[in-house]
This record gives structure tokens, C-alpha cells and sequence, in this order.
């Protein structure tokens, strides 16, 4: 079984979703025979000469897998599942449609041109975003379908959008040619295509073209419509600023994205132009995962200075921009003040509905004040506009059904979590869920598995330094009940 993933290394030993689903598809797999994650398949398929057979979505323990067998001397050919609809023809009309925009192909000569077309890609998700009156699945989860052999029928079906915008780019020079086709998934026709030749000044001028024609044909009242989308207005005109920002955001989107690299192209970019808000903006998304990586602690403060001033700098520039705002409402979150990130956390998806980080912003913003079925509904929106990161969002359930004292639900979530990561915090939370829950025996065997695993923890005044602020009361006494000394 061949993955491709995130691992949590703890002593000699691998656990996370990545180790996990390999695991999975192991066994999944025929005998003497090689089983694939749609990831892994995607990657290679183009690069290697074998066949690959798509068996579809595969129910595996814990979750679904959309699996490919390698073709081999002795496998079998295996019918594919048929995935669900997420909703009945006639519900999926009477709604606003979703559009997803597929990355753009990159036809010049040169296959180093890739994160231009995908910058390009990025930038229409942004702007057909702003128009508000529509669902447009996140990057994330389009971009998992770069280069894919599905039918457009097929891949939109599993993203459930009702349209796609597909398209090509060729640059040359100062020139750029941009074709750009919009297709009904219901009958997998081409409704809509456009090409456009212009002077690479003119990109931007393109790019709200794209959308403006799509907006108006998937929603006809929009016809005439000014669309105001100051989110978008600010943009740079130095096109080698903006040229060092896109290869800034194809690293930040890389596997394994480099902070340092990501910051000195960004650094670069507003060298070139100073007010360029979406180079500061996209520095603060690479400083959110750096602040909190346990490999330098000794570099938070620094690195959280920075991103107040770098998130203060981008809203400034461009206070109707929502990264910006997201940025913003986090660095209140970093500071304490989680009124200020509520206020902000509201203004990123009041400025973009479609934005599943704002969606998830928020619903991690409001469980402070115990709004925590208001949460429950961002993230669903988080994970319907990207399906690709539903693991990434589901992550939070446990932390609230821990806040809401809803311990059948917060058992269920921190045991999932727990058998795919392994990780210390699950076996401390879960013992407390089970203790509320009068499983006392259970309780006492996570609570012994938990101090195994955190030996510097030894008492509850130990763990008090280290609870979640939103579940404290709730653990701390579950763990109390549990036998840890005080």
C-alpha cells in the first residue's frame, strides 16, 4: 500500500493520517500486488509506463480512500465503486450552484512556467469568490485534480460543483494567450469558451474578464452588474513583484512548503512595490505553521512580532482583502484579545462567503464565547467548499465536543483521532471523556498510556499548563475522576 502524507515522528516511531491510510490500502490490496491513494497515483501515473485501474472510493476503518490498483502480472481487474451523490438532482438545483476551477494547463515550452498557470488558476478561485452569490470550492481541493484522466462529469460529481472552469495558458515573452472553457457537469457539456491574446500587462485585466463572463452566464441576473471587489482592486503593477509572489505561493502549496525560501520571495516581491498586500498576506499564512513548530521554540516570539506587523501592514494596505482580515483576526488570537478576533474572524467571511478558511477562522473564533453549534456549521461550510481538507477541519470536533461537555460525541472523536495518530493529547483526553462517562476501567488504562507518553507531566497542576483553555474545566476534571494526583 503506497501513500503520500503528513507523519508524526515520536521516538523510532511514524504515526499520522499518511502511515495510516498506507496501511489501509495494504490491506486493500490484492495479493502480491501494489494498491494506490489517489495522491500517489496522480503524481506518477504521467511519469511512469505502468496501467493503473481506479477502484473508486473504498470504505477502509475510519474512513473512505479513493484507491487505484497498480496492473500487474496476476491482478485482477476490479469494478469501481460508484461515489454517492452528496445531494438529489432536484436539491442540488433549487441551491446557488457551486463552481470549481480546475488549474490551468501550462502550454509553453518551458514545464518550469507551472506556478505561473497555477497562480493564474489561484487568482480566478479569488475573484469568482468575490462575487458572493455562489459556492466556489477552495484551491485545495480543485488543485488534487491537476493533470487527473477523470471525466469532468466525474470529478465534479466528488467535489460537488455543478460547473468547471477549465482553461490553458501559453506564455511567451510579453505575450500571453489565455483560453478559458466553462462546462456543465450535469451533462458534461462545454457551454462557454473564450481565448484571449494580450500583452502580460494585461493579465489582470483578463483574469476579472474570465469571471465576469462566468459569473454571468452561471447567474444571468448578474448581467450588467458592476462587481465591486475591492478584495482584488490593490493588485500590483509590477509584474516582476508579482511574477516572485506566485513562485512564493507554489512553494507555499508544495508538500513540504520552506518557510525561509517562501519569505525571502516575499520579502523580494515588496522590495519591488512596498503596498503589495497579497505578498504580506501570503508571508503570514507561511508564519502561521512556523510560530507553532516545536523545532526552534526558542524563535515563537520573534517569529509572532513579525506576523503582527507583517498582518497589520497587509490589512492596512487592503482592508477589503480577506486574507488579510484572516491574518489579522489571528494575530488578535496570537495577542489574547478574542473579541478582536471574533469582530475580524466575521469580516473575513462577510468579505468572502466561499472562504473555507474564514469559514474555519470563525468557527474556532466563537468557541471561546461557547457558540459552539454556530462553530459546528462553519466547519461543515469549511468542508463543503474543500472537501480535500476535511480531515484538517474534522481535527477541531474533538476540542468542541470536549467544550460542549458532550462526552458520547467527544469519545467518538478523540478514539478516531487517537488510532490515526497515536499522539499523546488523545490518550489524556480520553481519558477524561471516559471517566464522565463512568468507564472507569478505560479511563485509568488511557490515563496510564498518557503519563507513559508525557513523563514530564506528573500531577494536574502539571497538566493545567498545557490544557486546551476551551475544554480546561471539563478535562481537568474527567482527569481528576480518572486518578491523576493533584
Amino acid at each position: 500500500g503506497i501513500n503520500m502524507g503528513d507523519v508524526i515522528v515520536e521516538d523510532q516511531n511514524l504515526y499520522g493520517d499518511g502511515v495510516n491510510v498506507a496501511a489501509r490500502l495494504e490491506a486493500l490490496a490484492q495479493p502480491d500486488s501494489v494498491c494506490l491513494s489517489k495522491g500517489v497515483h496522480d503524481f506518477v501515473s504521467q511519469k511512469v509506463e505502468l496501467n493503473f485501474t481506479d477502484i473508486g472510493d473504498q470504505q477502509v476503518k475510519n474512513t473512505m480512500v479513493r484507491a487505484y490498483d497498480m496492473m500487474l502480472d496476476g491482478t485482477s481487474e476490479r469494478a469501481k465503486n460508484a461515489p454517492e451523490m452528496k445531494a438529489d438532482a432536484k436539491g442540488a438545483l433549487s441551491k446557488p450552484p457551486t463552481i470549481a476551477v480546475l488549474p490551468f494547463v501550462n502550454q509553453s515550452n518551458d514545464p518550469d512556467q507551472d506556478y505561473f498557470a497555477d497562480g493564474i488558476s489561484e487568482d480566478i478561485i479569488a475573484n469568482l469568490s468575490s462575487w458572493k452569490t455562489f459556492p466556489v470550492i477552495a484551491r485545495n481541493t480543485s488543485f488534487t485534480y491537476k493533470d487527473s484522466s477523470l471525466k469532468s462529469s466525474m470529478i465534479a460529481q466528488e467535489m460537488g460543483a455543478r460547473y468547471l472552469v477549465t482553461g490553458s495558458i501559453r506564455k511567451g515573452g510579453n505575450k500571453v494567450r489565455i483560453t478559458a472553457n466553462l462546462i456543465d457537469a450535469i451533462d458534461d457539456q462545454q457551454i462557454w469558451s473564450q481565448r484571449w491574446d494580450r500583452p502580460l500587462d494585461d493579465i489582470f485585466e483578463v483574469q476579472d474578464e474570465v469571471s465576469q463572463s462566468v459569473a454571468v452566464l452561471i447567474v444571468p441576473a448578474l448581467k450588467g452588474q458592476e462587481h465591486s471587489r475591492g478584495s482584488l482592486s490593490k493588485k500590483t503593477t509590477d509584474l516582476s513583484a508579482w511574477d516572485l509572489y506566485l513562485q512564493a505561493l507554489s512553494l507555499f502549496n508544495d508538500f513540504e512548503p520552506k518557510y525561509p525560501e517562501i519569505a525571502s520571495k516575499c520579502e523580494s516581491a515588496v522590495a519591488l512595490d512596498p503596498n503589495f498586500c497579497e505578498a504580506y498576506t501570503l508571508q503570514c499564512r507561511s508564519l502561521t505553521n512556523w510560530i507553532f513548530d516545536q523545532r526552534e521554540p526558542e524563535k515563537r516570539s520573534k517569529h509572532e512580532q513579525l506576523f503582527h506587523r507583517l498582518s497589520q501592514k497587509a490589512y492596512d494596505l487592503n482592508p477589503n482583502n480577506p486574507e488579510a482580515v484572516i491574518m489579522l483576526s489571528r494575530s488578535f488570537n496570537l495577542r489574547g484579545d478574542y473579541e478582536k478576533r471574533v469582530e475580524f474572524a466575521e469580516l473575513a467571511l462577510e468579505l468572502n462567503p466561499s472562504n473555507s478558511a474564514a469559514n474555519q477562522d470563525l468557527a474556532m473564533a466563537i468557541t471561546s464565547f461557547g457558540r459552539y453549534d454556530e462553530a459546528l456549521s462553519y466547519l461543515q461550510k469549511a468542508i463543503d467548499l474543500d472537501p480535500s481538507g476535511r480531515s484538517k477541519y474534522e481535527g477541531f470536533l474533538p476540542l468542541i465536543y470536549l467544550g460542549m461537555k458532550d462526552a458520547e460525541n467527544a469519545k467518538r472523536w478523540v478514539t478516531l483521532f487517537r488510532d490515526k495518530s497515536g499522539h499523546s493529547r488523545w490518550y489524556g483526553w480520553l481519558a477524561a471523556v471516559e471517566a464522565h462517562l463512568g468507564n472507569m476501567e478505560e479511563a485509568e488504562k488511557s490515563l496510564a498510556v498518557f503519563l507513559e507518553k508525557r513523563p514530564e507531566i506528573k500531577t494536574l497542576r502539571d497538566y493545567e499548563k498545557v490544557v486546551p483553555t476551551l475544554a480546561k474545566d471539563y478535562v481537568m476534571s474527567g482527569l481528576e475522576k480518572a486518578g491523576m494526583p493533584a
